[in-house]
């Protein structure tokens, strides 16, 4: 299973600062209501910086709202876990305006491939790798069914980012 983190807006970046580092940002996941352990993402803040940016600020909840407590609302096996609602929690919601509008805006919702995705090639921003937690996003994509609603609620119980 291959596992990479993708933002489901396309958008266009300013262009990388030099010396910039590039931020690690966890989420605690709970399947049911056991906890399934930890997800370690790294984001390219070096290639993509606003949508790095955009989501490390949603991962530590500095701006009052985020992804702690939001759900993974659709999950397909051999293909994504998709979650970043934090207002619906189903894939409608969105803050302040923050949902993909097309060019030059930047949503909440993001996904976690599962597999190889080339269709997807071109059509979203990919923004950062997995880097810790391969058997949790494996547990995750175990809930999954066909028509993407998940067998038992995957949460995000806590996030933020390493520092």
């Amino acid at each position: 299973m291959q596992v990479v983190c993708v933002f489901l807006s396309v958008s266009s970046e300013l262009p990388a600062k030099k010396g910039r580092t590039n931020p690690q940002v966890y989420m605690d996941i709970k399947i049911g209501n056991k906890p399934a352990g930890r997800l370690r993402f790294l984001l390219r803040a070096d290639i993509v910086p606003m949508t790095a940016e955009n989501f490390r600020c949603l991962c530590t909840h500095e701006k009052g709202f985020g992804f702690k407590g939001s759900c993974f609302y659709r999950v397909i096996p051999q293909f994504m876990c998709q979650g970043g609602d934090f207002t619906n929690h189903n894939g409608t919601g969105g803050q302040l305006s923050m949902d993909n509008s097309g060019a030059n805006s930047n949503g909440s919702q993001f996904f976690i491939t599962c597999d190889k995705t080339d269709w997807l090639d071109n059509k979203h921003v990919v923004f950062g790798e997995l880097m810790e937690g391969m058997e949790v996003a494996k547990a995750m994509e175990a809930q999954g069914t066909k028509e993407g609603k998940p067998k038992q609620k995957v949460i995000i119980s806590d996030c933020g980012e390493y520092v």
